[in-house]
């Protein structure tokens, strides 16, 4: 079983098609999303579209949490005024989708337990970067193999038995490669690989600027930060 993991689209559906043509050749026969469909990006509906006809599970990321909220008060300023052009912008199909999102999901595949959360263990605004990973984390949420988003940093890291996964970002690296960022996971051996594909860059930038959204939202994208 091959499953293809993503998280922190962020409403940029021009990278969401190319990661998704990228898993339909590479084999997937299972999609997961570990949160933050939407927020910074122009096109959230096309994104909950997308990932709601896609996916086997999905998790609810903090952005979803705050266009269904309209709570904004720990976000930054750029953050803040995409969650709220977001949360207008949102269809009821759209809405109702995030809606249904819990902050977690546990499941078996092919024999593999897996447990999927945002941030952390049961929070979807704790970040868990590569280091901060341990067998013990792993251990704790019962699952064999432990897929977190929220960083946009991605990671696979491996212990004896378990295995503590970050996909980074579809639609907004931060680790310096502007490229889109997925991960493939073999339950067959217990494998995990990060993805890298290229997008239309200028073309999501394009539409950030004419949604009206912060400039920022839109250059940072070309840098991968």
């Amino acid at each position: 079983m091959r499953i293809g993991i993503i998280a922190d689209i962020h409403s940029n559906v021009q990278a969401l098609e190319v990661v998704m043509n990228e898993m339909a050749g590479a084999g997937i026969d299972m999609v997961v999303c570990a949160g933050d469909i939407v927020g910074y990006g122009a096109n959230p509906n096309e994104c909950c579209r997308i990932v709601r006809e896609s996916s086997a599970h999905a998790v609810m990321g903090n952005h979803d949490l705050s266009a269904l909220t309209r709570d904004t008060t720990w976000m930054n300023p750029y953050a803040a005024e995409a969650s709220r052009w977001t949360s207008s912008a949102l269809s009821n199909d759209s809405y109702e989708f995030l809606r249904s999102l819990k902050i977690e999901a546990k499941f078996e595949s092919a024999g593999v337990k897996v447990a999927m959360y945002h941030g952390s263990i049961g929070s979807v605004t704790e970040y868990v970067y590569e280091d901060d990973a341990t067998e013990g984390m792993v251990a704790r949420s019962a699952g064999e193999v432990l897929i977190l988003g929220h960083t946009h940093v991605p990671y696979v890291k491996e212990f004896d038995t378990r295995l503590a996964v970050n996909p980074g970002s579809v639609g907004q690296p931060r680790d310096g490669d502007p490229r889109a960022s997925f991960a493939v996971l073999e339950t067959d051996n217990r494998r995990c690989h990060i993805r890298r594909v290229e997008y239309d860059i200028e073309r999501t930038s394009k539409a950030i600027l004419s949604a009206g959204l912060p400039n920022v939202l839109a250059e940072r994208l070309f840098l991968g930060r």
